[in-house]
């Protein structure tokens, strides 16, 4: 008890922040510096399948992983009324859903078509990670901001909002981190990549901060809201006077 609340709100966002910087530099210097480990591996690779294959990590891990790590902090840091929150948060899980989408598409765009794609774990967590989002999202909408839901049915469908926006949250992370041990397994068995070397470790680094940074966000979605001493000596004095 005594450990959680050492820990205050900001010092999760500062740290939570922190974590998402070192993927972002991780993953945006993997893509565009290492391109060489995402030529398509067909007869007459194009162009297009190049750019096709480096978007799809930058718009799962940057557009999916690290805006929907965004909305779940927003109650923590925004300031503003209450449906100014949701609003902002509805936002943001549209955008981390909308990359989300693009993603996938972008991986099973390639000429060998979806079910030559559709074969690996990363694949089928990837699948049920994004369409569990689509649902949990649609969700969020209609119970939260459909004005003829009654508040004791929005009450009783909150937990279950808040689980599947956490949940899917950790399954986007642990579907990264099946995918980059994927990819790297692959270029190290081909010989394409050295077992120790710079892309090794960058890949490896960047499966490290997602760890950390999951771990950051969900502590502070779970955590209790920060009370001042003040505030939690004006709430013993009203409890002992009711």
């Amino acid at each position: 008890m005594a450990a959680a609340h050492s820990f205050s709100p900001f010092s999760l966002l500062v740290f939570a922040r922190l974590s998402a910087s070192i993927v972002a530099f991780l993953v945006l210097t993997w893509a565009l510096y290492f391109q060489t480990s995402f030529y398509p591996h067909s007869s007459s690779p194009q162009e297009e399948d190049l750019i096709y294959a480096v978007l799809h990590p930058l718009l799962m891990v940057i557009g999916f992983i690290l805006i929907s790590g965004e909305a779940i902090l927003v109650h923590r840091w925004l300031p503003g009324s209450r449906n100014s929150k949701k609003s902002v948060h509805l936002c943001l899980q549209g955008l981390a859903l909308a990359c989300g989408i693009f993603g996938i598409w972008t991986k099973f765009h390639s000429r060998d078509g979806i079910v030559a794609n559709f074969y690996s774990l990363h694949s089928w967590m990837g699948i049920i990670c994004v369409s569990l989002f689509g649902a949990q999202w649609l969700m969020g909408f209609l119970s939260f901001w459909h004005r003829g839901e009654v508040r004791m049915t929005r009450i009783r469908i909150l937990p279950w909002h808040v689980f599947l926006d956490l949940y899917t949250y950790g399954l986007a992370v642990a579907t990264a981190e099946t995918g980059l041990l994927e990819k790297l397994t692959f270029l190290q068995t081909n010989g394409a990549v050295q077992k120790r070397c710079t892309e090794s470790m960058i890949v490896n680094g960047m499966g490290l901060s997602l760890a950390l940074l999951s771990g950051m966000v969900i502590f502070a979605a779970v955590l209790p809201k920060y009370q001042t001493p003040h505030s939690k000596s004006v709430y013993s004095s009203n409890k002992l006077h009711s």
